[in-house]
Parts: C-alpha cells; structure tokens; sequence
C-alpha cells in the first residue's frame, strides 16, 4: 500500500488546486481553491477558455459578480470529478467587512445553486479575522457552511470553535516558513522537523483541543512543504494537499502510522478556553507569528484577486 492510500485509512484527503484534470489521478474526497489557485490555473491554456467564456457571457456585469462566476466555474467542474466538498474563498479584500462578507458568501452560493450544487457541497472560504469568524458564524446559522482559512494561531482557532463553523484550515508550512526564517542561520532542520515541526505542533494543539472538548468543527491541516508534515498529522480530520506533494505519496510505500487520536486527545488534562473580542484580538496580538502571517497571507491574496481581475478586464 502506498502513503496516500494508507493516509487515506486515517484522514479525509484533500486536492488542494485549481488544476481540477489532476484530481481524477488522486481521488480525493474534497478539493479547496483560493485566488492564487485559480490565477495560476486560468494561466495554462487547458483552462483559459474557463475565463473567456464567463467574461463572453457575462458582458456588461459586474467585475466582482464575473470573477464569482469564474470561481463558481471552476467550482462545479472541480465537483463533477470529486464526491465531496468544493472551498470557494470570498475576495479577501473583504476580511474586515462582516457584513460584506456574507453578502458576498451567499451570492457565491446562489451561483452555486443555479448550477444544482446543493449547499453541502460548498465550503465558504472567509479568513480567520475576528469579522470573518463573526461573518462564518451568521452564515451557520442561515444554513452555509464555511472554511475558516488563513488560521495560524490557537486564539483563532478557539473563536471558530465558539461560532461553530464548519471547518477551519490551520497552515502548516507558513508557520514553518516563519519559525525558519526567525530562526536564520540557528535553524535546525532536523531538530524542527516531524512531529516536532512548529507548523505540526499547532495543528495538533489545535485538534487534541478540540476532540477534548467535543468541538465539532472539522481540523484540515493545509499548506504544507514537505510529506514529513503531513506523515505527522495522518488522523486528522481531513488534510489538502498539493497535486505535487499527492504524487510523492503515491510513489512511496514507507510505513504510516497514525500520529493524531481522539483518544489521546479526550485523555489530555486540557482547560477549556473562551474569548470575547477583545480577549482574541490580544492573543492574536501576542502572537507575532499569528499577526504576521494573517496579514501577509492577505495582502498576497488580495495582489492575486487583482491580477485576476486584470486577466478579466483583458478577455
């Protein structure tokens, strides 16, 4: 048995990409995009013609509204290959705007839903800002379930815990990528790699916490630059993984075993945690690595929205 297939025996694979003709090789259960996904994919000629024909047919429209279509285009073609779940992310440029937030989410929906996806079928993808989360939770209650993406820090993910979203999607090789680069020339990759990998430790924090406490949203590692990270988290709920990365586990037959339990984790000596909005925006706060890292992850969406557009303005 490969890595992949046995990963599969513990966690819910996930196909990280807006390359939706990989999937097919992979058969993951789910599949996530963001702007940076999608801007690489329009870019190859095997999906160009996705971004002409939505701009040809929608003429006169606006330009938020067309790239909602493109997104949702690449959406139901991602869903026609996979069973489960599509992540469609809101224009980050909104992360600080609750309300325009849920305007945007249900919209993405409705393009969904004129197409015949049913609702469960879609993830919302809304940054873990303290007005993302509040926004992730009013679509909750109204019945559309979210993705709370761009998450570094256990404050975070103890919010989302309390709105009761759907999934939330710690980053894993970011919080390497910063750890390392603090570290400089002092790293010790072999000392940080494995389940002692900074990006893993959180992710485990983050899932032991929950299962402790009964939390029912959903723990999907993401971001990751090497298969020792996800080796580490195999029993996590679910992990989205790169198409290049997926391909590294299918070629490899090493050993897997499970490195996260509900088990162990109901057996941890745990305290329950809560946080108001001042309390987070603290501990958020605290965290230079959390702060950091949610704020450049923005902005680098929020370049990529743009240039998406621009790709839109040119067709």
């Amino acid at each position: 048995m490969n890595q992949l297939d046995a990963l599969k025996q513990f966690t819910t694979v996930v196909a990280d990409t807006g390359d939706f003709r990989q999937m097919g090789v992979f058969k993951p259960q789910d599949a996530t995009t963001n702007p940076s996904l999608i801007l690489k994919a329009v870019q190859k000629p095997d999906y160009r013609s996705l971004l002409t024909d939505t701009v040809a047919r929608c003429r006169g429209r606006a330009l938020d509204e067309i790239m909602d279509r493109l997104l949702v285009r690449f959406g139901c073609e991602i869903l026609s290959i996979i069973p489960g779940r599509v992540s469609t992310e809101v224009d980050a440029r909104l992360s600080f705007d609750a309300d325009a937030t849920v305007t945007r989410a249900e919209r993405l929906v409705e393009l969904y839903q004129a197409q015949g996806v049913h609702v469960d079928r879609v993830l919302i993808k809304v940054a873990a800002t303290w007005e993302g989360i509040e926004a992730a939770a009013q679509l909750e209650r109204r019945g559309i379930h979210t993705n709370l993406t761009l998450l570094f820090s256990f404050c975070q993910a103890v919010v989302c815990g309390q709105a009761r979203v759907q999934l939330i999607s710690p980053f894993v090789g970011r919080i390497y990528d910063w750890y390392k680069k603090s570290a400089g020339a002092a790293w010790d990759e072999a000392a940080n790699a494995g389940a002692d990998d900074p990006g893993v430790r959180s992710v485990r924090q983050i899932y032991n916490y929950y299962k402790k406490f009964g939390i029912a949203t959903e723990v999907m590692g993401a971001s990751f630059r090497n298969v020792g990270q996800i080796t580490a988290l195999a029993g996590c709920d679910l992990l989205t993984i790169s198409p290049e990365l997926l391909a590294t586990l299918a070629a490899s037959e090493a050993p897997l075993v499970r490195a996260l339990d509900v088990d162990n984790a109901q057996a941890l000596d745990l305290v329950p945690v809560n946080y108001d909005e001042a309390g987070f925006r603290f501990a958020l706060n605290e965290d230079a690595m959390a702060t950091e890292k949610l704020a450049e992850g923005i902005r680098a969406f929020c370049v990529d929205a743009v240039k998406l557009e621009q790709l839109l303005l040119a067709a």
